[in-house]
């Protein structure tokens, strides 16, 4: 009760200093969280994006978010820069609560590698 509990603290915290920061005080989706660390894994500044961009950008995300569950490995970055992940285990069949459980928790984990919380 106590590892949800303090889940349930980080997502909060995480939800409100990021829509502070990026949708003036309007409250973020996980997707877009998840796009939001894409942007910042890419690391190539705030533009605009194409479409399917914006769907490679997530899936940077999602790798980045997983990679230290062991899903995923970072494998080389591309002449454009583009971070690429080789696939190491696939996803378990995940209930949609689970993977909303398993995202936040990844998501918590990355910003406090980054010291976020600080």
């Amino acid at each position: 009760m106590q590892k949800e509990s303090n889940l349930k603290e980080k997502w909060e915290a995480v939800i409100k200093k990021l829509s502070q920061q990026f949708a003036d005080g309007d409250e973020l989706t996980i997707d877009a969280i998840i796009y939001l660390i894409g942007v910042q894994e890419l690391g190539q500044g705030q533009r605009k994006f194409k479409k399917d961009e914006k769907v490679n950008l997530m899936h940077i995300a999602i790798c980045k978010l997983l990679e230290p569950y062991g899903y995923y490995e970072f494998n080389f970055f591309d002449d454009d820069g583009w971070p690429h992940y080789t696939t190491l285990t696939e996803l378990p069949n995940l209930k949609p609560g689970e993977q909303t459980v398993l995202m936040k928790e990844a998501i918590i984990n990355y910003f406090e590698a980054i010291n976020f919380f600080d």
